[in-house]
């Protein structure tokens, strides 16, 4: 099963889908998808380790996400913006390519025997991004998340840390 969670930056995505894990599971995993970019990146990766008890498991990847996935596992996948910026960069920008690496991928979660968690970000709701490389990764991420909400069984987008219910 696919739980989808979207929403804005500090909508409350994260604290929901950890929430939802460990009220399906005593051992849940975590995947981590990013890459410790800066020190400002490695202090929030630091704080969401600091958010997770001793019950959760850790595993990194940071692109063939679904290899990793362990059967009959509760797991929450945090998150696809920054699985995308990983495969937009080793894909040279290219859209085509890292839409269709993540299509695949995704299609490959959807086979697992697994609740899957898995958040991503509304990018496109705020300001018109001002390169052409922003804005051609906003649209990787829009067509992304569609297939993501349209894999899933269920499908929540999150504002001021409030769940909305979209499926």
């Amino acid at each position: 099963m696919i739980h989808y969670i979207t929403g804005g930056e500090r909508s409350g995505k994260s604290f929901y889908a950890q929430q939802l894990a460990e009220k399906l599971s005593n051992t849940p995993f975590y995947l981590a998808t990013a890459r410790i970019w800066d020190e400002d990146f490695e202090k929030r990766v630091v704080r969401h380790k600091n958010d997770r008890d001793e019950r959760w498991t850790t595993i990194e990847e940071e692109k063939e996400i679904a290899k990793v996935i362990p059967n009959k596992s509760v797991i929450v996948i945090d998150c696809v913006t920054l699985w995308l910026t990983n495969l937009y960069i080793d894909f040279d920008n290219n859209v085509e390519k890292s839409l269709a690496f993540a299509k695949n991928e995704i299609d490959q979660l959807a086979q697992i025997n697994s609740e899957i968690i898995i958040i991503s970000n509304e990018i496109g709701m705020g300001v018109h991004a001002q390169s052409h490389l922003a804005r051609k990764f906003t649209e990787l991420q829009g067509w992304v998340n569609q297939y993501i909400a349209k894999k899933s069984d269920k499908a929540i987008f999150m504002v001021s840390g409030l769940p909305l219910i979209l499926k």
